[in-house]
């Protein structure tokens, strides 16, 4: 397996080439309406009355022209190259061109995304994607603890059930109508809940209109209503019968054990702490693998009652968007549950005989219907509590290091020469600038265009060292700020942030799950980190097929 490793190492870095040559092809413009054109090693090229034409050899920045007429050569060192942009020079002269006759046009504001049609599937977003899965392959493989006992079979099976819901859901006529209506109840749902919260708060400090979007008058209540909806359901038994069938199924499948299943498949409606619930009885019997899936299940998953906040909070009050999250969020989460068996089996891979058998447990949230109610309320009030108070000082926190940052950036013009560098995404240093750049090759890497994957890597730092609330809230201010290049960024940011997997979800779990069976909480402890790892990586393998098949 190590040749496999280098063997993906060596492809990435061949893409990146391939990427770049490919970047090159295309017919480039410069402000006094000069061209050069490149295409498949040829190029032909336009100043003033000449015109000039030969071959080309672009490599390591170099570019190579060879000038078939007079049979002579120049060399040029290229400085940038972007999809819309190309700077080239040699010792006299510096050449700026860009892509006029193609411009890229910036993904529209607010209302205008639901309407904007992603490319869909393409060769393109299916080699990029395919590259992206080796790569995530790749890392779960670069940490697991036992790479001899991977079990790959496992692995086929389960990228190839993500790939048949995907397409199920996005090329199906009758499960895209399925999730259709699934969609469409969440944002029916959604607007429930804005008449409690009317009669709470008024119809003024609810009108986006007058007020704008506010996040504690219209994503908190969301938190509440939804944890009640949720403990309802649960209480009556419809959640334990949905989850059961697809346990079962996953079960049959991938071959896992029955607890296992269930709280993966729980974990596609319920919070990561709420979910073992529904196996309670068994994860003090549960062997090192299972534990660690029924982490990472629910480090790679969402709760109802945030998926619902998020819906509300990338909608921005605009019903056709709302509709397009939603349906977006809920493919992520149903995708996230294979996902996360790939890769929790592959970093902690299972060699003990499993249980098979599928068995929900008897508890339930409350003594009658309206205390099920009250529970999820309290519950949810204490979610919705602990997700303003978070927000409130990480968001702090960020701001106050950003001055920092950008005091160190005024001291030594650091924050001129970012600017320029990026043009003017990020106007000075910051936290958010140094996780772009940390991710932006790995956000790259899952097939990203390049100039979206600072953006996207950063949407990704703030959403493991914060939560994914904040990264969640700053997709929606660079959506709608029009930021990104293209729509298949804002897909991909999408599907990558929805899971629990952050920093914080460790000492969480570790809490939780930990309570439900205080003899795993030393190996609660011992792989909090790994599990979020292994979330980060479960999102992310959905967020690379979401990008082939939605574009």
């Amino acid at each position: 397996m190590n040749k496999f490793l280098c063997f993906i190492i060596v492809l990435f870095c061949t893409v990146i080439t391939v990427n770049a040559q490919k970047k090159l092809e295309k017919k480039w413009v410069d402000a006094n309406q000069n061209y050069i054109e490149f295409s498949a090693g040829a190029f032909k090229q336009k100043f003033s009355q000449y015109t000039l034409e030969g071959d080309y050899i672009n490599q390591n920045n170099l570019l190579l022209l060879y000038y078939s007429k007079s049979d002579s050569t120049a060399t040029y060192r290229i400085n940038e190259l972007t999809d819309s942009t190309l700077v080239f020079n040699n010792k006299a002269t510096t050449y700026t061109f860009t892509t006029k006759a193609t411009p890229i046009t910036k993904v529209a504001k607010i209302t205008e995304i639901a309407k904007l049609e992603s490319k869909g599937f393409s060769f393109d977003n299916l080699w990029r994607g395919a590259i992206g899965i080796l790569l995530i392959l790749a890392i779960a493989y670069l940490f697991s603890s036992d790479k001899k006992n991977i079990p790959w079979k496992l692995v086929g099976f389960g990228i190839t059930a993500q790939i048949v819901m995907a397409i199920g859901i996005i090329y199906v006529p009758a499960i895209q109508w399925i999730f259709d209506q699934v969609s469409s109840a969440f944002v029916t749902i959604l607007d429930f809940t804005r008449a409690g919260s009317t009669f709470l708060l008024g119809d003024k400090l609810m009108d986006t209109q007058s007020f704008g979007f506010v996040f504690i008058f219209q994503i908190l209540p969301t938190v509440i209503f939804f944890s009640a909806l949720t403990s309802l359901f649960f209480y009556l038994g419809v959640l334990q019968i949905i989850v059961k069938g697809l346990a079962w199924v996953m079960t049959k499948a991938l071959k896992i054990s029955g607890a296992e299943s269930l709280a993966v498949a729980g974990n596609i409606f319920l919070g990561q702490t709420e979910a073992p619930l529904m196996i309670k009885a068994y994860l003090e019997r549960m062997n090192k693998s299972e534990i660690f899936l029924v982490m990472v299940g629910g480090m790679a998953t969402l709760a109802g009652g945030v998926l619902a906040a998020y819906i509300d909070l990338l909608g921005s009050g605009d019903e056709l968007m709302r509709l397009l999250f939603a349906k977006q969020l809920l493919m992520a989460s149903i995708m996230a549950a294979p996902g996360a068996i790939v890769i929790a089996k592959m970093l902690v891979p299972q060699t003990e005989p499993i249980d098979t058998s599928v068995k929900v447990s008897s508890d339930k949230i409350g003594s009658n219907f309206l205390d099920a109610i009250a529970v999820g309320t309290t519950e949810g009030l204490k979610l919705a509590a602990n997700v303003g108070a978070m927000l409130l000082v990480f968001v702090a926190f960020i701001a106050m290091v950003n001055g920092l940052l950008g005091w160190v950036g005024d001291l030594t013009s650091l924050n001129t020469a970012i600017a320029s560098y990026t043009n003017h995404k990020y106007d000075s240093l910051s936290l958010q600038y140094i996780l772009g750049t940390i991710f932006s090759p790995l956000a790259y890497g899952v097939g990203v265009n390049w100039e979206d994957a600072s953006l996207v890597g950063r949407l990704l730092g703030e959403k493991l060292i914060a939560s994914e609330f904040i990264a969640y809230n700053s997709l929606n201010n660079l959506k709608n700020a029009g930021a990104f290049v293209e729509m298949k960024s804002i897909v991909i940011s999408t599907f990558m942030l929805s899971g629990f997997a952050n920093i914080a979800s460790i000492g969480i779990q570790i809490g939780g799950i930990g309570s439900l069976a205080p003899g795993k909480r030393a190996l609660l402890s011992k792989y909090g980190l790994k599990a979020m790892i292994g979330g980060m990586l479960a999102s992310l393998l959905s967020a690379t097929l979401a990008g082939i098949l939605i574009g």
